[in-house]
């Protein structure tokens, strides 16, 4: 039987989507890119200038999508996640997003 391959998630931030064992290590672009390349994807991403960024970052289009999303084991998903947490309720624009930094995490689930 040939094992089923899971497209890698796109989150923007580090959300256990389900109970279960986590390792979540800092990654940069290329890194990023190369889990991305040859791969099936499904964005997760709930904010649209998160959306446009990690585009550019990757060079795909990343789609908008508010869905739930539950990580199985053994997948990774690539996170977009900001340097600090902004003000309850703010949604931040792009410019706001790129002042207060952000990093590449990623998120695979062990079981």
């Amino acid at each position: 039987m040939k094992e089923k391959k899971l497209p890698i998630g796109l989150f923007n931030g580090t959300v256990a989507t389900t109970n279960g064992l986590y390792r979540i290590k800092d990654i940069d672009i290329e890194s990023a890119k190369g889990y991305i390349k040859g791969n099936d994807y499904i964005s997760a991403i709930g904010h649209e200038a998160t959306a446009e960024i990690m585009s550019e970052l990757l060079g795909i289009k990343i789609p908008l999508n508010r869905i739930q999303f539950y990580q199985e084991i053994g997948q990774v998903v690539v996170v977009f996640k900001l340097n600090q947490r902004p003000p309850e309720g703010e949604i931040l624009n792009r410019e706001e997003i790129e002042r207060i930094g952000y990093c590449l995490k990623l998120m695979e689930r062990l079981e």
